[in-house]
């Protein structure tokens, strides 16, 4: 087989194989015709794996079995879900050879052209090798399938992939026991028709990108505050119980009703937003967990898996789910809402972690999402957060807001000890000494700033606008606070900090702020979940205030 038109239509994705062996000089062909795929700067990152094993293919297709039958659980539909039973996604342990095709994000660690829009750059290139060794195989009489139905953590694990190393999937490689017809399986068992021309349009002009302004002051004003202020405090004081003998319930109170300009204040419609980001710093080695890991929490949000979810459900709490700017393309979902500013911050140990464009386009969307909020019922909102390597754009935020050298804003995260605890804090050092830019928040913000932490620092102002109560979750959440906070300091009185974490700087911010915790728990979880547990001392704060009697309608005499 020669013509190249005829290769490009006859390469399939193979499920179906012969018993019949890959001559070694037909895969080192395919992996050189990968090797010579583009490869963005240069890089070089794609890294190949060969599986001959009958252990190691067993355990592989045991772990595509298990999610294949989540895959098929995804469907109501009783003739899609037979029909996708019928369908062979795999021939795990019927094809000769397996091969992984990864690449290194390593690379990125330093200054890599072509990756300055996004990091997935280095994985696009890793795709063109995989195409170009499916054609390679493909004019030599083989095939290949691509098998993506795999939890990649356990993947990683099971196969002792270094952190680094980011598998595209699983590759069966052999001789094809059927062409399918000459078309796609998918499509001869009438799964889905592929188009026949490609979809091309052509673009002619350009969309103008408004932005409003930063609004830098809010108002929420009772007239009459004192009186207000007296008659709650007499209310507070009037329950049958020795004055002040709630403690910080009666503070809650307090606040709550001030808030709400209520004597009767009621929490409705209690909701929490987990945003969502990824961070260029991240591709340093400052975390215990690959960059992936943000991915797949969302995920794991998404499917109810994840520690907020069953926090949230407790205490009948509506979990929201924010891309921020998570490095993935998710499908549509309808549970996820879509806020992202590009696929990830670029990494401020080189370059500004993002523009000031970007930076205004954070608060406004964040905004905009708790405006949302607002406007369906909700009058307590709280902010959790995800996004590996932005416990580092906090402590370098909180390092240079406030003043505080960057040692002592430096924490574990996700669990960095001794020597990578030592190397993140010498980094985050290094990258602010690499700073020129004005000390004025915004170009701060610019350069060293994460998606996930500005949209919520604009939430947040949106909620105080919106007179409702903002739950302060941990470290990040705070930082994301203490940006709001400089923009607009009368937030504060909004404000309810559900935790003291168990990073290390978290104390000092909330000294910094003096701010007191409801909850010191050793938490160091994020995605709200400090909101979710101290929401039930909201509620009683709430009930004690609407519901508990005072001492005239119990008939009690005070002392």
């Amino acid at each position: 087989m020669s013509n190249l038109d005829d290769i490009l239509k006859s390469r399939r994705d193979t499920r179906h194989f012969t018993t019949d062996q890959v001559p070694d000089e037909v895969l080192q062909k395919a992996l050189q015709a990968g090797h010579w795929a583009p490869s963005v700067g240069l890089t070089d990152a794609t890294r190949y794996y060969v599986i001959k094993s009958d252990e190691v293919k067993t355990a592989i297709k045991n772990l595509f079995l298990e999610y294949n039958k989540r895959a098929e659980e995804l469907t109501d539909n009783p003739e899609q879900k037979e029909l996708y039973r019928s369908l062979k996604l795999e021939a795990i342990e019927e094809a000769p050879i397996g091969l992984i095709i990864a690449y290194d994000r390593s690379v990125l660690n330093q200054f890599t052209i072509g990756t300055i829009g996004s990091n997935e750059a280095v994985k696009f290139s890793s795709v063109c090798a995989a195409q170009n060794i499916w054609l390679s195989l493909t004019e030599q009489g083989y095939g290949m399938g691509w098998v993506s139905i795999l939890n990649y953590h356990q993947f990683k694990k099971i196969l002792d992939l270094p952190e680094h190393i980011e598998p595209l999937g699983y590759f069966c490689i052999g001789k094809p026991a059927t062409n399918y017809g000459n078309q796609p399986m998918l499509q001869q068992l009438h799964w889905k028709q592929k188009s026949e021309t490609p979809d091309c349009k052509e673009i002619k002009e350009i969309h103008q990108i408004y932005i409003p302004e930063l609004a830098l002051k809010s108002e929420n004003h009772i007239e009459n505050q004192s009186d207000f202020n007296r008659l709650l405090q007499e209310k507070i004081d009037s329950k049958t119980k020795p004055v002040g003998s709630l403690g910080t319930l009666e503070t809650l109170a307090f606040q709550m009703s001030t808030v709400f300009e209520t004597l009767n204040p009621k929490i409705t419609k209690p909701n929490i937003v987990v945003f969502a980001a990824d961070h260029g710093i991240a591709n340093h080695g400052v975390s215990d967990y690959p960059q992936d890991v943000t991915r797949q929490m969302v995920n794991n949000f998404l499917n109810g898996g994840a520690a907020i979810n069953v926090f949230c459900k407790q205490n009948d709490i509506q979990l929201s789910i924010v891309d921020s700017g998570v490095n993935y393309d998710f499908p549509t979902n309808a549970k996820l809402i879509d806020a992202k500013i590009a696929k990830g911050t670029q990494s401020f140990l080189h370059v500004p972690a993002m523009s000031e464009t970007e930076v205004q386009l954070c608060f406004e969307k964040g905004k905009n999402i708790v405006e949302n909020i607002a406007q369906k019922g909700s009058n307590s909102i709280g902010f959790g957060e995800m996004g590996i390597g932005n416990t580092s754009t906090a402590s370098v935020l909180m390092s240079v807001i406030t003043g505080f050298p960057i040692e002592e804003c430096v924490g574990k995260g996700t669990g960095v000890e001794n020597e990578k605890l030592l190397h993140k804090q010498n980094l985050l050092k290094k990258a602010i000494d690499n700073y020129s830019g004005q000390a004025e928040l915004m170009s701060q913000l610019a350069y060293f700033g994460g998606f996930e932490i500005l949209q919520m620092a604009g939430g947040m102002l949106s909620a105080f606008e919106n007179k409702m109560l903002i739950l302060v979750d941990g470290f990040i959440c705070t930082t994301a606070f203490l940006i709001a906070h400089k923009i607009n300091p009368a937030i504060k009185q909004n404000a309810i900090f559900c935790h003291c974490s168990a990073e290390k700087a978290h104390q000092k911010l909330l000294n910094y702020l003096e701010a007191k915790p409801i909850l010191n728990l050793d938490l160091r979880l994020g995605e709200g979940t400090g909101c979710a547990v101290a929401f039930p001392i909201l509620k009683s704060a709430e009930a004690f205030l609407n519901e508990m009697a005072s001492f005239e309608s119990a008939g009690i005499s005070k002392k």
